[in-house]
This record gives structure tokens, C-alpha cells and sequence, in this order.
């Protein structure tokens, strides 16, 4: 009689912090880069861009409003974005305008550390900058003295595609002549489908991440949201389920004005994003042990005795409810509810026997008459 002998289990192999994760990326520009960043942390990436730039170096706008700073000499100047500032000196010298040369003699402020390379790129010199890159620190520093009286002072301000209207009503309460020079717009992308796919995946919780690296990309998803009738579910799911994380403050700025906390890094940089995704993402979901396996139920993945099982969606959604109560038997019409919606009677059998066989361990036990529970 020859004995059986039992196939060892599968070596565990390392699992990516973001395996059985989908974060989904609104990013308009370098959004190809972030994507990278969480793919190669194992996300499922989504990409669903919220907003598009619209340059405005052809546009009569913006040369008008740079020969209004060139009609007479400039005291300050605040450059909001990198990529902003030197379109508008790149435009200017397209334009054979000395908008350099005549900015040289002004005190020129940048809001970030991109904005602050944009000047000195220029050949200009960048007085300061403020620690928290927000517009508000800024208008903060010129309303404080710092930079000397403001009444009757020629202040332009460099717009990032929002009109800044805290800070140019700031500076033109104190009797500044405000100089508004919008470098470019920020309007919905061409294709709007994957936006609006993704505000209904939201609706639904079917993604564990959403990242913001502009306020205009936050307040336009709101927007679709709202067209697309799902607003109510969008802010349910990004208030408890949906994590939202933004770059900083001022791009998380119409998320929490709509009740919403967001996660956000220690800099504004996208390396920073998705460390603070691959941070925040995992310790949500506790670390159970069931059967004698230690367990995590990620977003479309499980993650047992350190090796990735990839689950179907019957059976993810059977392990999901066992797991919000270890060791608490989830009845089987309560199964069935989340399942199929109470239309199918065999649906959450079919479930539970395709979830252990994925498993191959003993992680879901039967209770007799009463339906089923992680083996704790």
C-alpha cells in the first residue's frame, strides 16, 4: 500500500506593499510617473485624469495682462507654479517681450520649491518662499510687513489655473494694484468617460485609493460627481471606506471643504504621495490569524501566511464580511444580500466552496443551521 504524501505548500514569496490594492490617479500632468511609482509598490492602478491644462501662450489674455506688468516698473511678484512662471517668461520671449529684464528690479516670491527653480532658471533672483507652499503663508508674509507697505504697490501674481481669489482679495484689500497673470487653465479632460466611470467606482467602494495632486483635479471630481448624480455616495465612500489622499493642503483644500479627510505627505512631492499611500493602505487592514494562518484581507486580494491569493468577486465579498467580525457567524442570507442581492439561493454556497479552495487552508468553518465565520 503506497502512502500519500501531502504537496508541500507554496513557498511565500514577498508580497508588494500595494498588492491587492486600486488606487486610482487623477493627475493631469506627470500622471504616467505616478502611476509607475504605485505599479511598481504592486497597486492596480486606475487612471482617470480630472482636469486638463490649457496653455494660454497663444492667448490674447495673458499678452495683455503682460504688457499691463510691463507698462510701468513692478514691486513684487509672486510666481505660484514652476511650470507656470517659466511658460510665462518662455512666452514673453516668444513674444520678443522684456518681461525678464523688467521683473529684475522687483521682489520676486515663490510659493514652492518649484516655483522657486522657475525663477532662478529665469536668471532672476527669489527673495523667499513660505515653509507650508500655500498661498495662504504667502498673502500671511505680505500682510504681515515683511516686504514693506502694500498700498498703491504693483503686485503681479502669476495664477496656476484657479483665480486665487483669497489672495488677490487679500492684497487688493490693503490698496495693492493687483496684476492677475493667468498662465494657463485648468478645464475637464477632452475624454471625461474614465472620470466618470471612476466617480461611480467610488460611489460603489470598488477602489481602496484616490490621489489628488491639484485642488482643481479635487473640485472637478466633485463636479462630475455631482452631474453624474452619484455626489452623496462619492463623499460617503472617500469619508469611510475610499481613501483620499492628497499631495498637501491646498490640493486637499475642496475635499475637506466638503467634509472629507484626506491623507497627505510630509512634502508635496509625488515620491511622498505614494509612500504615504503604500503607509496608509495596509494598516487599515489588520492582520488576523484564522485556522492557524495568519490573514489579510486587502482590497481584491488576500494576502495568507505571506503569499497573494487573487479572489473572484463572490468570493472576496463572502471573505470581507466574515472578516469585519472574526469569529462571528455571518448568516447565510446575510451572505446572500451582499453576494447577489438575495436572487440566487446557491450563490453563497458556490462562494464559500470557491473561497476555500482558493485558500487551500482551513480558514472559513460552517456552523450548522446558522452559516459561517473565520476559524479564530
Amino acid at each position: 500500500m503506497t502512502e500519500t504524501v501531502p504537496e508541500p505548500a507554496p513557498e511565500p514569496v514577498d508580497v508588494l506593499p500595494l498588492a491587492g490594492y486600486t488606487v486610482a490617479v487623477t493627475a493631469a500632468r506627470r500622471s504616467e510617473e505616478l502611476a509607475a511609482l504605485l505599479d511598481r509598490r504592486g497597486a492596480r492602478v486606475i487612471a482617470a485624469p480630472a482636469i486638463r491644462i490649457v496653455p494660454l501662450s497663444d492667448d490674447a489674455e495673458l499678452v495683455a495682462a503682460t504688457r499691463e506688468v510691463l507698462r510701468a516698473p513692478v514691486d513684487l511678484v509672486v510666481a505660484t507654479t514652476g511650470v507656470g512662471f517659466r511658460g510665462w517668461l518662455e512666452a514673453a520671449d516668444a513674444w520678443d517681450l522684456p518681461l525678464v529684464e523688467h521683473l529684475s528690479g522687483a521682489r520676486v516670491l515663490a510659493r514652492g520649491p518649484k516655483a522657486r527653480g522657475a525663477i532662478r532658471g529665469g536668471g532672476l533672483v527669489d527673495a523667499w518662499s513660505p515653509a507650508s507652499e500655500s498661498s495662504a503663508e504667502v498673502l500671511e508674509h505680505l500682510l504681515s510687513g515683511a516686504e514693506g507697505p502694500l498700498e498703491g504697490r504693483r503686485i503681479a501674481v502669476q495664477l496656476h489655473g484657479d483665480p486665487l481669489p483669497d489672495l488677490v482679495a487679500g492684497l487688493l484689500a490693503v490698496g495693492a494694484d493687483v496684476l492677475q497673470v493667468p498662465v494657463y487653465r485648468w478645464v475637464l479632460p477632452e475624454d471625461t468617460a474614465p472620470l466618470r466611470r471612476l466617480v461611480h467606482t467610488i460611489a460603489a467602494r470598488a477602489v481602496d485609493a484616490v490621489t489628488f495632486t491639484s485642488a482643481p483635479a479635487a473640485a472637478s471630481l466633485l463636479q462630475v460627481a455631482e452631474q453624474e448624480g452619484v455626489l452623496a455616495g462619492v463623499l460617503a465612500g472617500l469619508t469611510d471606506g475610499v481613501l483620499a489622499v492628497a499631495v498637501g493642503a491646498v490640493t486637499a483644500g475642496p475635499l475637506e471643504a466638503a467634509g472629507i479627510t484626506t491623507a497627505q505627505p510630509d512634502r508635496a512631492r509625488l515620491g511622498a504621495l505614494a509612500r504615504e499611500v503604500v503607509a496608509r493602505l495596509p494598516e487599515r487592514d489588520a492582520v488576523l490569524t484564522a485556522g492557524g494562518h495568519r490573514l489579510q484581507v486587502r482590497g481584491h486580494a488576500v494576502v495568507l501566511d505571506g503569499r497573494l491569493v487573487e479572489l473572484a468577486p463572490a468570493p472576496m465579498t463572502v471573505l470581507k464580511s466574515l472578516a469585519r467580525r472574526p469569529g462571528a457567524v455571518v448568516s447565510r442570507p446575510d451572505l446572500l444580500a451582499t453576494v447577489s442581492g438575495g436572487s440566487d439561493a446557491h450563490a453563497v454556497e458556490m462562494a464559500v466552496t470557491r473561497l476555500r479552495a482558493a485558500l487551500g487552508a482551513p480558514v472559513v468553518e460552517t456552523v450548522v443551521k446558522r452559516g459561517y465565520r473565520l476559524a479564530v
